[in-house]
């Protein structure tokens, strides 16, 4: 349903990101290979690490017919326990959104601390929730064989809580007549955050927020942004949060 992704903006602030902190680099949600892939092609030291055996099969396939050998990880990012520490974790897709509890959150931020080697960074975007409140949005993509894909997506956002809702409805249609039809319901499904959350979540995991930019860009985070990334650093001297 992304269509071609290769130009997305998420692909060069990424790799900066890895450049600047240095490797080992940890793709935290690396799905079927989107970011991963790109980034080992062009030899960078990156393992991955996704809760979907179905996506990390395909990654696997993706990464055979590119001749390349990941390390991949299936766990999830809250129980996450890798054999190895890295300068540099990054969590795609404001993935790390998906964990709607917040004490839960607060553990999870932790352990990608205890991930990072000491001056290692942790990147992480962040989506702003309730922008669009109960808008219906279509996406269509055509599959290899002809047939459409159809997605119809409905978000409702509840600005107490800051937890929002979604209500997706898959179609295959093949010469006009709908062949397979998936109806997926979540609730939650996401967590929003405002910077100020963002910025005591990443102090109390031990982590010193050194940069919060606008989107993908290099440029300051702003109040109207509907997206912003935080990098946050640990402690150079390897010394655990208080």
């Amino acid at each position: 349903m992304r269509g071609d992704t290769s130009q997305w903006p998420d692909v060069p602030f990424f790799r900066r990101a890895i450049q600047e902190w240095g490797q080992p680099a940890l793709d935290v949600g690396c799905g079927t290979g989107r970011l991963l892939l790109t980034y080992l092609a062009e030899g960078f030291d990156i393992d991955g690490l996704d809760i979907s055996p179905e996506m990390l099969t395909l990654c696997r396939a993706k990464a055979e017919r590119m001749d390349l050998r990941p390390q991949l990880y299936q766990q999830a990012i809250e129980t996450v326990a890798l054999p190895r520490c890295y300068r540099t974790i990054i969590v795609p897709s404001s993935s790390f959104q998906l964990i709607t509890d917040r004490s839960l959150a607060g553990q999870t931020a932790q352990r990608l601390h205890d991930h990072l080697q000491p001056g290692g960074a942790l990147v992480m975007p962040f989506v702003v929730l309730g922008t669009s409140p109960g808008e219906v949005s279509e996406t269509v993509a055509r599959r290899p064989d002809g047939a459409l894909v159809r997605r119809r997506s409905r978000a409702r956002y509840d600005a107490v809580t800051q937890l929002e809702s979604t209500e997706d409805t898959y179609a295959v249609i093949i010469e006009g007549q709908v062949v397979a039809l998936e109806h997926h319901v979540r609730s939650p499904a996401t967590r929003g955050y405002t910077l100020d959350q963002v910025r005591a979540l990443y102090d109390r995991a031990g982590l010193r927020v050194v940069r919060v930019v606008s989107g993908f860009s290099d440029r300051p985070c702003s109040p109207d942004d509907l997206l912003f990334c935080v990098v946050g650093v640990r402690d150079p001297s390897g010394n655990p949060p208080e």
